[in-house]
């Protein structure tokens, strides 16, 4: 007998559709960025991809800045920018594109730990206590180069698991 007669062709694996969602990054901006950003409440990655290369505004930093409770020193340090700069520009004027970039990093990073402690409020608390796992320093601190953002981020992982070193 062929292989023709052994085997069917109308013979179909019946799975369930699945559906694949992502998260709107918008909710970042509105959660984050204070109730100046309605404007970007409904925002795409290549939006938000668009609006970090073109720059954000001044007063839109800011608002980030007191929302995850960081000072204007903080915030300048992590930036690298100097708090007497960030402060003479207006603010309506558009920052530089490598300061929107950082922003919007610090927006991930407060929102992913928002997500694994399940509260913004104790997350900013862990930000600014010093631990062991990063040799005393405040993960905070740390947030002045990628390295850091990567190691918070890493951490944030094994809080997530359960791994703790």
């Amino acid at each position: 007998m062929s292989y023709k007669g052994k085997h069917s062709p109308e013979i179909y694996v019946n799975e369930p559709m699945a559906l694949y969602v992502t998260k709107s990054s918008g909710s970042l901006f509105n959660n984050l960025f204070g109730s100046n950003a309605k404007q970007v409440a409904a925002m795409t990655d290549f939006d938000m991809l668009q609006l970090t290369r073109s720059g954000l505004p001044k007063h839109l930093l800011l608002s980030l800045a007191k929302r995850i409770s960081l000072t204007i020193q903080e915030f300048a340090d992590i930036m690298h920018i100097s708090e007497r700069t960030l402060q003479r520009y207006d603010d309506d004027a558009i920052i530089k594109t490598e300061y929107a970039e950082k922003a919007v990093e610090l927006a991930r990073l407060y929102t992913r730990g928002e997500e694994v402690f399940g509260s913004l409020d104790k997350f900013k608390t862990w930000m600014k206590t010093p631990l062991h796992v990063f040799k005393g320093e405040t993960p905070v601190s740390l947030l002045d180069s990628s390295v850091g953002f990567d190691m918070v981020f890493k951490e944030l992982g094994r809080i997530e698991h359960g791994v703790f070193a």
